[in-house]
């Protein structure tokens, strides 16, 4: 039978591929829009990483949701430097939510608040994604916009305190298969895990409407 991590893998792939390969984030990674799309999904990061990081501290002694709280994960000081490079040290007071956005960090916010094992669906999609594929968007970013290697604007994708990213992974998966619930609740975190995806795809939806390719 395989482990509970294969299967959450295997069962978001569709949607995980969905996510990657949408057309905002497509014409982003392939240079074709400007940096201030870049800023903008940026500044939608922040929402997210506001709702899964304000209330972590309260999960830490949760059976579930506690192992999972890591603060080297911690992704909104870097993304705070770097809307202050991308917007200004003024960026708070321009910061604005898409609806799909608000919709994505709102969801986040009540698994925090009401469900530790949904709380970890959304930790699972969004952290291992970004120690995964967050690289080849940083490298991309650097190139197409100058950013100085690791520096202000690309700092999100940059774990100063997990130098060996493999290896953090592989103990992230077996925080996963020893996740203390029983068979029902980990088809729903699975299940949760498919809705993490189809409500990140949405926000790329939108900030594609924003930032129409001119025909």
């Amino acid at each position: 039978m395989d482990s509970f991590s294969t299967l959450i893998r295997t069962a978001s792939h569709e949607q995980h591929v969905e996510a990657e390969t949408s057309t905002f984030m497509s014409d982003l990674l392939g240079g074709r829009l400007g940096v201030d799309a870049y800023a903008r999904y940026t500044e939608q990061l922040w929402f997210v990483y506001e709702a899964l990081e304000s209330g972590a501290q309260e999960l830490a002694p949760d059976p579930v949701a506690g192992p999972f709280v890591r603060p080297e994960l911690f992704r909104l000081a870097p993304l705070e430097r770097d809307l202050a490079h991308l917007r200004g040290p003024g960026w708070r007071s321009t910061l604005t939510a898409l609806p799909a956005t608000r919709a994505y960090a709102g969801r986040i916010a009540a698994c925090a608040r009401d469900w530790p094992s949904g709380y970890v669906a959304h930790h699972y999609t969004r952290y291992l994604g970004d120690l995964s594929g967050g690289q080849i968007i940083r490298d991309k970013a650097e190139r197409t916009w100058g950013f100085a290697r690791k520096g202000d604007g690309v700092r999100f994708y940059v774990f100063e305190e997990i130098p060996n990213p493999a290896a953090f992974k592989r103990g992230y998966r077996e925080l996963l298969d020893a996740v203390p619930v029983d068979d029902l609740e980990k088809q729903r975190i699975v299940a949760e895990c498919r809705r993490a995806f189809a409500l990140n795809t949405d926000v790329f939806r939108a900030l594609g409407e924003e930032f129409p390719l001119s025909a």
